[in-house]
């Protein structure tokens, strides 16, 4: 199997502007999970693909591959279809180009769904972390999944779910996080695949494979990591950095 890592990396955030280029300890967040990527050995090449020229040359002066996007992309999944149509690869890994903690025992552990899958029918795999802090169940910023007695999963929500009418019931909530494995055939068929009322109302990109019918298998970790949304997770990023 051929794979390959692709970090979409847009230049405009919402909530942080320029995030990517902030400096963490000396180089941009955006050359740091680069690095981090790179550094697990794990792929036969790793690529940034982006709208921003200053994203493009920060990666290539630091000694990495990147990709300019020729159109507009609504998500990280349509940035990557594009990037990688006209390669012979097998598995492509989203990497999010805000995670710079990114690890290797994490994308090991997702890239061993398809190794077991001999029959080829799970069409993607990702992450999900046990959430601990009552607050973060009913944070809409929060993305939760829920899957079956086998790990698939079965909806992502910013939503509580379950929702805990019976309040004795013991049950456990999930946080998606954002890293995923894509057979490429999957990949290609998100991008002709337009939107249905799910994934608009929620805006995860996820739902738009559930609603198509693909399979994607869920791998539970311990591994938090530090997202960079804002500039307090970047003083945190710092700090953990030391």
């Amino acid at each position: 199997m051929r794979i390959i890592a692709m970090i979409p990396a847009r230049y405009a955030a919402s909530r942080f502007p320029a995030k990517l280029m902030q400096n963490l300890s000396g180089k941009p967040v955006i050359v740091r999970t680069y690095e981090a990527a790179a550094n697990t050995g794990l792929f036969d090449a790793v690529y940034v693909v982006t709208d921003s020229a200053v994203i493009f040359d920060a990666i290539v002066q630091a000694g990495g591959k990147a990709m300019m996007s020729q159109k507009e992309h609504e998500c990280g999944s349509d940035r990557i279809a594009e990037a990688v149509a006209d390669m012979q690869v097998d598995i492509v890994v989203n990497v999010q180009g805000d995670e710079p903690f990114t690890e290797r025992a994490s994308l090991a552990a997702v890239l061993q769904v398809f190794e077991t899958d001999t029959k080829g029918k799970i069409d993607l795999a990702s992450l999900m972390v046990r959430i601990t802090d009552e607050t973060e169940v009913h944070d809409p910023n929060t993305v939760k999944v829920i899957v079956d007695n086998q790990n698939f999963a079965l909806y992502f929500s910013r939503s509580p779910i379950p929702y805990p009418r019976d309040k004795e019931v013991n049950v456990s909530y999930f946080k998606h996080k954002g890293i995923y494995a894509f057979r490429k055939s999957a990949l290609m068929d998100f991008q002709r695949l337009p939107m249905l009322a799910l994934e608009a109302a929620e805006k995860i990109e996820a739902i738009r494979y559930l609603e198509y019918g693909k399979k994607i298998k869920m791998v539970e970790t311990n591994v938090l990591g530090i997202e960079i949304d804002t500039p307090e997770d970047l003083k945190r990023a710092q700090e953990a950095w030391k």
